[in-house]
């Protein structure tokens, strides 16, 4: 058993079934949860996916609420450390915007075995210097 990260562009790929990235995100999340990965979703991450729900009303923030609980998704807390270390990842790295910093300092964090994005504008694995395999949808 091991621990999988995702960034919101996962989630919202997986949630929407016109999203480019939704038969990506379809597959991340059978292959995670078929090596019986903890599948973790950072609270910044948890907050992006969110605000389009928002958007749509009650219902709408309802079902991401329930597919939270029925894949289960875990959502970790931002905290000091966390936050410390998104910062010295976005010094480091000007293109990184802080959301993304945020996942990839609490997937670092966790010493997760996995941090799966949406994000084709991250700095490499050996760039952002983190242990997680970082994989692309």
């Amino acid at each position: 058993m091991g621990l999988t990260v995702l960034d919101a562009g996962v989630i919202i790929g997986y949630l929407d079934n016109n999203d480019a990235h939704h038969p990506a995100a379809l597959e991340a999340l059978r292959d995670a949860r078929g090596r019986n990965d903890r599948l973790i979703l950072p609270a910044s991450a948890f907050a992006e996916i969110l605000v389009g729900p928002h958007r749509k009303g009650a219902k709408a923030v309802a079902a991401v609420q329930a597919l939270v609980q029925r894949v289960p998704l875990e959502i970790h807390p931002l905290d000091a450390d966390i936050a410390t270390a998104a910062a010295a990842l976005r010094a480091r790295h000007n293109s990184l915007r802080l959301p993304d910093a945020l996942v990839i300092a609490t997937a670092d964090h966790l010493n997760a075995d996995h941090l799966v994005t949406a994000d084709r504008k991250w700095p490499t694995r050996s760039k952002l210097k983190i242990a997680p395999t970082v994989t692309v949808l």
